[in-house]
């Protein structure tokens, strides 16, 4: 009876492990998990191409700005790209902020103490150049897509310029002859310049806006996107503006999401690099040729005495336990092991867990039941 119960259990876990192994939207129904690399790239192109139905004007982007870029811990106000805490703005609504927000109603481009939207990509660097103010049809030009339009400081999107982005630490500012975004905006520039790419793949090269080496499998792929990708996780303020997007309700939505702001570790799939943060920890992009790298096993399994041991020759950054429904329950980062090759996660209750494990290269998820 034991021997019956424990493969009805193993089967039931798999079945709900499968129903969970979807991205939480079904939004993205119809994409084949299984691929990887180039062959994923197109497909979420094809994906946010298709369903990119509702072209906007450049006048409705003013629209859809102010719907999608309000701070999500204050309503009045629009968050702004490249900013950082200041008050040195004169004004006369105290809600203004010169440098990282202002008062969504202080819109219209001019220099003082007024927001514009502006491109993220640089209309300058695209091929050929970006163009807002087209027509409102299929080919519409990349300038008007709202997934890269953002309220932004007059005064230091002109600083900008276009500059393309570099490393750099702290602050949004110039460096080395490139622009840096800041350190709490350089993932969202990130994941905007992935999107961008994917959408107008001929159009909106990464290699065109930013610095660095590429990636040996993409070369108009920069690995400095990659990076700030795992380094900056995907904010709220994103998760808004994506939300809004894709939902064709909106007046303003363009029906679309950026994948990369709902999972981030579709990067790594995709270009490889630093593992980014995976927000689908069930599913079984774990199970990609990047992942596959981190060579790992855990054991006994099933464990008893509610503990089990990592074994990998791969120094590891983070274990992340995770519950069947996706639910975060332990996260260790810089483990120690307790012998050669070996880590110990111990004191907890009997269940099943899915083990997230990462490199500084590489993710790679686990299954592991605790009797």
């Amino acid at each position: 009876m034991k021997k019956h119960f424990t493969l009805f259990l193993l089967s039931f876990v798999s079945l709900v492990l499968a129903q969970a192994g979807s991205p939480a939207t079904p939004y993205y129904s119809g994409v084949n998990w299984s691929l990887t690399g180039m062959n994923l790239k197109s497909a979420l192109s094809l994906k946010i191409t298709n369903t990119h139905t509702n072209f906007l004007t450049y006048a409705q982007d003013w629209n859809a700005t102010q719907a999608t870029d309000l701070n999500p811990t204050n309503s009045s106000n629009v968050l702004l790209l490249y900013g950082f805490s200041s008050s040195t703005c004169p004004s006369a609504t105290s809600n203004d902020n010169d440098h990282r927000e202002r008062n969504s109603l202080s819109n219209g481009g001019g220099n003082v103490c007024e927001w514009n939207r502006e491109h993220v990509y640089a209309k300058s660097l695209g091929t050929p150049p970006l163009v807002d103010g087209a027509s409102t049809s299929a080919d519409s030009d990349a300038g008007e897509d709202a997934h890269h339009l953002r309220s932004c400081d007059v005064d230091r999107n002109g600083n900008r310029g276009n500059l393309k982005f570099a490393p750099g630490s702290g602050n949004s500012g110039p460096v080395s002859g490139g622009w840096y975004p800041g350190d709490e905006w350089k993932g969202d520039v990130a994941r905007m310049m992935m999107y961008m790419y994917l959408r107008y793949p001929t159009q909106c090269l990464p290699i065109n806006v930013g610095t660095g080496a590429t990636v040996s499998t993409d070369t108009n792929m920069i690995q400095l996107f990659l990076q700030w990708n795992a380094d900056d996780p995907v904010s709220v303020y994103e998760d808004n503006r994506n939300t809004y997007h894709g939902n064709t309700n909106n007046t303003y939505a363009q029906g679309n999401r950026n994948p990369f702001i709902d999972n981030p570790y579709l990067a790594t799939v995709i270009w490889g690099g630093p593992a980014a943060q995976n927000r689908w920890p069930s599913t079984i992009l774990a199970s990609s040729s990047f992942a596959s790298i981190l060579d790992a096993g855990i054991y006994p399994n099933p464990a008893t005495n509610n503990e089990f041991f990592v074994a990998t020759a791969t120094e590891l950054k983070t274990i992340v336990l995770f519950t069947i429904n996706g639910q975060m329950i332990q996260k260790i980062d810089n483990p120690l092991k307790v012998e050669n090759d070996t880590y110990k996660i111990s004191n907890l209750p009997k269940g099943f867990y899915l083990v997230q494990l990462s490199s500084d290269e590489a993710t790679t998820t686990r299954k592991v039941l605790l009797n």
